[in-house]
């Protein structure tokens, strides 16, 4: 007997309930629908604060890859958590007066459903854009068009990106980069025993992004304001180099328009949940997912806190960015980072 979509995908309903309850701070957008075996389901945009194009603006992200749910669930948890003190907290209702958070927390429903890392049509989202890394990228994990059924497709060359690449860029430049300051958290699974907090880029371990000092000063102040938090803050070519990164696409378009956009990666370290649990090898989520309860919810409250700090850094990059230069934080990030190049 075929699974229900909701079955399948209890994610997507958690988002359709939260639009269904009617909570009048929440705005809700379907970007594009995907198919899903016989059905389409849709890709969501769920929008908290100010509409003002001269206000700052932050998005969430979360399953870009299918087989990392709990990404979607952290991106939700926050969501709700934001609802839920909509209700008293002063602090944040005067917040989303000046500021827009963004939540889209499903960008892969078919994947999600297929239990797979790739899209419907086989491709890896996250190789999928328009844009090569000009050094050496590990065999077929940097990115490959040799066929569907191996990971890490990138799709046929001279392709259009897929509709959820597409339409999360289309997003991003159309409605993020009139904000005078604009950031993004893509939360994803599956690398390694600690939480990282990536940038781009991607394609380069030799080039660092042009903002590297404003990225450096941001993680300063988070490390300065949460001194007892124990994620790993770099870029992520310390680890491996990929074709076609779409926050590489995306902060490059950025540049030519001259939008001053930070996009970071929330990498959690799933190794150390298999750790605990070995018999997560013998699960198809295992690799990505804490499977017990308690260490979901520890997952899901654990984010929270930086979450939050991304949200008010957001709210007040007037008081930390400055004039958008800072020379001695750029070399103090290339010192870190690139050796001092």
């Amino acid at each position: 007997m075929a699974k229900s979509i909701e079955h399948l995908l209890p994610e997507l309903y958690q988002i359709k309930k939260l639009i269904d309850q009617g909570h009048p701070a929440l705005k809700s957008q379907v970007l594009c629908e995907i198919p899903v075996g016989t059905a389409t389901v849709p890709i969501h945009a769920l929008t908290l604060g100010t509409v003002a194009d001269d206000s700052p603006c932050i998005v969430f992200t979360g399953g870009i890859h299918g087989l990392e749910r709990i990404g979607t669930q952290v991106v939700l948890a926050f969501l709700e958590t934001l609802l839920a003190r909509l209700h008293w907290d002063i602090s944040l209702i005067n917040t989303l007066q000046q500021l827009r958070i963004v939540f889209i927390p499903l960008l892969n429903p078919a994947g999600m459903a297929a239990n797979t890392r790739a899209n419907g049509q086989g491709v890896d989202l996250m190789r999928n854009a328009p844009i090569d890394s000009p050094e050496p990228v590990v065999w077929l994990a940097g990115g490959h068009r040799i066929s569907p059924l191996l990971p890490w497709y990138r799709g046929p060359e001279d392709s259009a990106m897929e509709l959820e690449a597409q339409t999360l860029c289309d997003f991003i430049i159309d409605t993020v980069f009139p904000a005078p300051f604009s950031m993004v958290l893509d939360c994803h699974s599956g690398f390694g025993h600690h939480d990282r907090l990536w940038f781009p880029y991607a394609k380069s371990r030799l080039e660092p992004i042009k903002h590297i000092g404003e990225i450096y000063y941001l993680r300063e102040l988070f490390f300065q304001t949460y001194p007892y938090q124990n994620y790993w803050f770099e870029p992520q070519s310390q680890h491996y180099l990929t074709h076609g990164d779409l926050w590489d696409y995306i902060y490059d378009i950025a540049l030519k328009q001259n939008r001053t956009f930070l996009p970071l990666t929330l990498e959690m370290g799933s190794w150390r949940w298999i750790r605990k649990n070995p018999r997560q090898l013998f699960n198809l989520l295992g690799m990505f997912h804490p499977i017990k309860p308690h260490r979901i919810n520890r997952v899901l409250r654990g984010h929270l806190v930086l979450m939050e700090f991304l949200l008010h850094a957001t709210l007040s990059y007037k008081n930390w960015l400055g004039d958008g230069q800072n020379p001695d934080m750029a070399e103090r990030a290339k010192a870190r980072w690139y050796h001092g190049e």
